[in-house]
């Protein structure tokens, strides 16, 4: 990013949820993404602020679907096994 142009709202969003899931530090994450650390923790700090979810609804909604999915096969397999 040092080339003067603005981050772009989907460069910061992608930045937070690196540097909150990715096990990685914050030093290493601004290094690979060629931001400030503290440009890094400032974007952070407002994320936790706005007090919005980091990861999209979309994903959200799809590990929603996969677990009412894997809920009804289990639900199934300990019928078959009750009235065994």
């Amino acid at each position: 990013m040092g080339n003067g142009s603005r981050p772009t709202p989907e460069f910061r969003r992608e930045a937070v949820r690196l540097a909150l899931t990715s096990g990685r530090t914050r030093r290493e994450i601004a290094e690979d993404l060629g931001i400030g650390l503290s440009t890094l923790t400032r974007w952070l700090s407002r994320e936790r602020d706005t007090g919005e979810p980091v990861e999209a609804s979309v994903d959200l909604h799809a590990e929603l679907k996969r677990l009412r999915r894997e809920n009804a096969v289990l639900k199934q397999e300990r019928d078959i096994l009750k009235k065994a």
